[in-house]
């Protein structure tokens, strides 16, 4: 199943695709955001408004990265 998934995800972020099993969306957001700070990557409107509605939804879940020398 996850290989699917994976397929179904393409490159889009969370604000095309979220994982299926909503119990994981905590943890993707969580590591998707985690990735991006520890890169400094950019995030459009249309992400961080995606990210930000599905964190919402996770007042347990912590993001924890270490920027990338």
């Amino acid at each position: 199943m996850r290989h699917r998934s994976n397929r179904s995800k393409s490159d889009r972020g969370p604000a095309q695709w979220l994982p299926p099993a909503a119990e994981m969306h905590c943890r993707y957001v969580a590591e998707w955001t985690a990735t991006k700070l520890r890169w400094a990557l950019s995030a459009d409107e249309a992400e961080v408004a995606a990210l930000r509605e599905a964190a919402a939804d996770c007042p347990a879940q912590t993001v924890t990265f270490e920027p990338a020398v």
